[in-house]
């Protein structure tokens, strides 16, 4: 990237995450010294991405650490915080993966001592940090590999460094073969009703150089077949065990109209974006957010009084219509179900 943008900040004593529901026009911090202050960071947007909210769980499970230092029953206190934390949003695997392995990592010192315990997450979450960055970085150069000089290539949602550690998935993998000097271009739908890619996606590319043009979510079928996409590469939150996926809402339709136009369809995510424990996709939760999301834009209402509105904010696309699971280890293609390797 020309100008690099970073969702989180880890300062020894607190996290720092950008405010993402200011961008593009302000760009301001959130400290956050709590976990419950992380929680709602979570909870209320102003950080997403499923990867990114992963590691600031893992950070939030070492504030709550320190704060159990003052705490009547220190390993009490840090257990009710997991739970606290892995209640803000129910899709996004990550959260409730990188909150569980923060208990594992500190469960030896839990109950016997809370200073090992604070020292120990602490120290986990760093770890995480730095293996989310790497892992993004594998899996962009992957992706990248998918790309050639004249692709004009299609994303929904936000899936760059502001979605993940440093680096992002989706669009990593973009920003990476425009890295490598491949003639691409890029159609980015603006995802109602938060707008990530009107007020996120669009940020990157404009700091990164990439040619580009934002189009509304229903334009989709007309620049396919209009001939304007060659192919279309999103994020994930959860993978199922048999490749079904959820992403941001929108992304059933275009893997529908991807397979109609007869595009290429990937999705991209490391690792920790896998849910094993589920068969698939019919077994992933989708979150229900407030209908005022929709009923309103940028805080006006904008529907007529008394109307209603159903506001899922992700949708589940099944393995039959991907051409391929873009992870660190590589590009996974079908038959899914064997993850070890491509």
């Amino acid at each position: 990237m020309s100008e690099e943008l970073r969702s989180l900040l880890w300062t020894g004593s607190s996290l720092r995450v950008l405010d993402q529901l200011l961008l593009p026009s302000e760009m301001e911090w959130i400290d956050c010294t709590t976990y419950k202050d992380v929680y709602s960071v979570i909870k209320n947007m102003n950080i997403r991405g499923a990867p990114a909210i992963g590691v600031a769980a893992a950070y939030g499970m070492a504030l709550a650490a320190r704060e159990a230092l003052t705490a009547p029953q220190p390993a009490r206190f840090v257990l009710d915080a997991a739970d606290y934390l892995k209640s803000a949003r129910p899709t996004a695997v990550n959260l409730a993966w990188a909150v569980d392995r923060s208990l594992a990592d500190g469960a030896p010192s839990l109950g016997k001592d809370p200073r090992a315990v604070a020292d120990e997450l602490a120290a986990f979450a760093g770890r995480l940090a730095q293996d989310d960055e790497d892992q993004n970085l594998a899996l962009s150069k992957h992706g990248a590999d998918l790309f050639e000089d004249g692709d004009s290539i299609l994303t929904i949602c936000n899936t760059g460094a502001l979605a993940t550690y440093r680096y992002g998935t989706a669009f990593g993998a973009i920003n990476e073969a425009f890295r490598q000097g491949k003639r691409i271009q890029v159609i980015a739908l603006e995802t109602r009703p938060y707008l990530q890619g009107a007020r996120l996606t669009a940020l990157e590319l404009v700091k990164a150089g990439i040619p580009f043009h934002l189009i509304t979510d229903g334009m989709a079928g007309f620049v396919m077949s209009h001939g304007m996409v060659t192919k279309v590469i999103v994020g994930a939150d959860r993978i199922a065990s048999n490749g079904d996926f959820a992403n941001k809402i929108g992304t059933y339709q275009l893997a529908v109209l991807s397979q109609y136009h007869g595009l290429p369809f990937y999705t991209a995510a490391p690792l920790s974006s896998f849910d094993f424990s589920i068969a698939s996709g019919a077994d992933i939760p989708v979150e229900q957010r407030d209908e005022s999301e929709v009923l309103s834009f940028a805080g006006h209402r904008v529907a007529a009084e008394g109307a209603r509105a159903f506001n899922p904010s992700f949708d589940v696309t099944p393995n039959q219509l991907l051409s391929g699971i873009v992870t660190e280890r590589g590009v996974f293609r079908h038959p899914f179900g064997n993850w070890e390797r491509p």
